[in-house]
């Protein structure tokens, strides 16, 4: 594993750790709101290096990575972000990657993509994902747990934020016996994330349904049926615009389907990346492009 800092479009600088091998195809995970690139869990993140170069990033204001005072609700700056810690990492069209977002880590996505477009894309994962955000977008509904923890979570209190925040529970974690130590670590990533950057997240709106319905590339929609931070609905959105998306609804599971069932999800990410990047590999060969016109 190595950790390796880049600087994006704006100047901030950008950390993410890089596990397997350079030469395998790579797949880049992309935390939620108020996480860090440690949300995965180490097992996870090593068992997917086993087969693909894996690049997980922290967002800006989160993990390691710098918190600017901007950027946060500029879909370029995002877009610049992510594609900084392509480039580092030489994925191109010629070294496509495979792309997974979980909860706002989707969003991000869209912003790549809607920006830079889906060339250097072999696929997509959105797992727990919003796609879109802003009253009214069905790709951006939240459960009952992210509405009961607005705006308290973003308050700068600390007595109201460890409220709000610990009353996400059990919502990314799934039952807490026996991953007490895994839900502290996600609790208190929550509260390392400063609180105006908490708050700058939800500070925009944008619509990403029409990308969706023109992408045209593999995708994986993997959401718990339970999930209380975003909900189910919001994922069978994103698979009705989705040309043949590959759905897989995970039933009695909550918002963090790689805490609950690390094994399954390691499972079907793999199956899924092995056939993007095939796929992809025939693209580049036939000369078809991702995107339709």
């Amino acid at each position: 594993m190595a950790v390796r800092e880049v600087i994006g479009d704006d100047g901030t600088a950008l950390v993410y750790r890089s596990f397997g091998s350079c030469e395998a195809p790579a797949l880049v995970l992309v935390h939620g709101w108020a996480q860090s690139s440690r949300c995965w869990g180490e097992p996870v993140l090593e068992a997917l290096a086993q087969d693909f170069h894996v690049i997980a990033v922290d967002l800006r204001g989160h993990g390691y990575s710098q918190a600017p005072e901007t950027g946060y609700a500029d879909r370029n700056a995002w877009a610049g972000d992510l594609d900084a810690v392509l480039r580092a990492e030489n994925v191109s069209a010629e070294n496509p990657a495979v792309l997974l977002g979980w909860s706002y880590g989707g969003l991000v996505i869209c912003d790549y993509l809607a920006v830079h477009g889906p060339d250097a894309v072999a696929g997509l994962v959105l797992v727990g994902a919003i796609t879109s955000i802003g009253r009214g977008e069905k790709g951006g509904r939240v459960g009952a747990a992210m509405r009961a923890a607005i705006p308290a979570a973003m308050s700068e209190d600390p007595r109201e934020a460890v409220r709000a925040l610990g009353s996400f529970g059990n919502a990314l974690t799934g039952p807490v016996e026996g991953r007490g130590a895994t839900s502290q670590a996600l609790f208190g990533a929550s509260l390392c994330t400063p609180p105006r950057v908490r708050a700058a997240l939800f500070d925009r709106a944008a619509s990403n349904d029409e990308l969706l319905a023109g992408l045209g590339l593999p995708v994986l929609v993997l959401h718990g049926d339970q999930d209380s931070v975003v909900d189910v609905s919001a994922a069978r959105h994103a698979a009705s615009l989705l040309r043949g998306a590959t759905t897989s609804i995970w039933e009695g599971v909550d918002h963090g389907p790689f805490v609950e069932d690390p094994e399954r999800f390691v499972a079907e990410v793999r199956e899924f990346t092995r056939k993007a990047t095939a796929e992809s590999e025939t693209r580049g060969e036939s000369g078809q492009g991702s995107m339709e016109g």
